[in-house]
């Protein structure tokens, strides 16, 4: 079940500590329906909340980078809720190498998310709103194209909605990386640098990432200080169901039933998911808001230099307080 939570109240001219669990957070354990043991995160604010929100991260991501993002909405009034998917962070691993990010298939996070939010929502305060970024993204889009959730709104942060895969067509990289399952362990890393993506041309992590130095540092100083939470290059396996689970939501009809009101951040200049499936699909949508940056933003929104991550902090504000204002 997931942690109680006492809030501690912090001084509003207080720097943020982002190398550290807010006072009042809980980093507990929430065990899903079949057993597995998901590490999650907890922090309520220290007034009458206005609403509940739940954050999932990307591929490969831990809670800890979004600590900044949750003291920003928590001000605000919202409980902040979110876990470790499945195979990654502090929630083990599906892989015979602890490295390397791993899955059989995507529908086993949709179950998770599915049952958290379930348990979430009949436990906390509503308007409850999903964010979810890349990977995370994606999986908030099927869950609601599948009806498995019904939140008042969500945001999406660079959602995987298409994935770079120069010099290759999507189609043709996602029938490489199927076939790269056959002629080998499908769990074995797609490629050994530990960047987001492989080479030539070889980009520095963090230059896919955020123009924010800082802010990257952070990640990098939470990884050595747990390294057990750190993740590598994906596996071949997990490679061929991102493929084939963004050609699923380019099929016709399969996003127009959605009717959650949706806010999407998408840059322009992403390096990681493709900027423009993200337009095609968001044009596609019932009730979806788009907002693009050009290259002062990189994959990170929510983790960029602060002039763009102030900017997509507003954004979500205006959008949350107009499609899922306080009850």
């Amino acid at each position: 079940m997931m942690s109680a939570v006492s809030p501690d109240p912090v001084s509003p001219d207080a720097p943020f500590d982002r190398r550290s669990i807010p006072a009042g957070a809980v980093v507990g354990r929430w065990r899903a329906p079949d057993g597995w043991d998901h590490r999650s995160f907890a922090w309520d604010p220290a007034g009458a909340p206005r609403g509940s929100l739940l954050f999932q991260g990307g591929r490969g991501d831990i809670f800890e980078k979004y600590l900044e993002a949750f003291d920003h909405w928590r001000a605000r009034g919202w409980t902040i809720r979110s876990f470790d998917w499945r195979g990654q962070g502090g929630s083990g691993r599906l892989g015979r190498d602890a490295g390397v990010g791993h899955a059989e298939d995507f529908a086993g996070w949709i179950d998770d998310l599915a049952a958290y939010a379930s348990e979430w929502m009949a436990a906390t305060p509503a308007p409850h709103v999903i964010v979810g970024h890349s990977m995370g993204g994606h999986l908030v889009l099927r869950a609601l194209m599948e009806k498995r959730v019904k939140p008042d709104a969500a945001v999406l942060s660079a959602p995987m909605l298409g994935l770079r895969s120069a010099p290759f067509t999507p189609g043709i990289a996602g029938v490489i990386a199927r076939g790269m399952t056959w002629v080998g362990r499908p769990d074995r890393a797609a490629w050994k640098s530990p960047n987001e993506r492989p080479g030539p041309p070889f980009t520095p992590r963090a230059q896919l990432l955020t123009h924010s130095a800082d802010r990257y540092a952070d990640e990098q100083w939470w990884k050595v200080e747990r390294p057990e939470i750190t993740l590598g290059a994906p596996s071949w396996q997990w490679l061929a169901l991102a493929f084939a689970s963004c050609a699923a939501l380019e099929r016709r009809g399969a996003v127009e039933g959605i009717d959650t009101p949706l806010l999407i951040l998408n840059p322009l200049e992403d390096k990681l998911v493709d900027p423009a499936a993200t337009r095609r699909i968001a044009a596609r949508l019932p009730d979806a808001r788009i907002r693009n940056w050009g290259p002062e933003s990189a994959h990170e929104i929510l983790r960029e230099a602060d002039p763009v991550r102030s900017d997509a902090l507003a954004e979500i504000d205006r959008f949350l307080d107009e499609r899922a204002p306080a009850r």
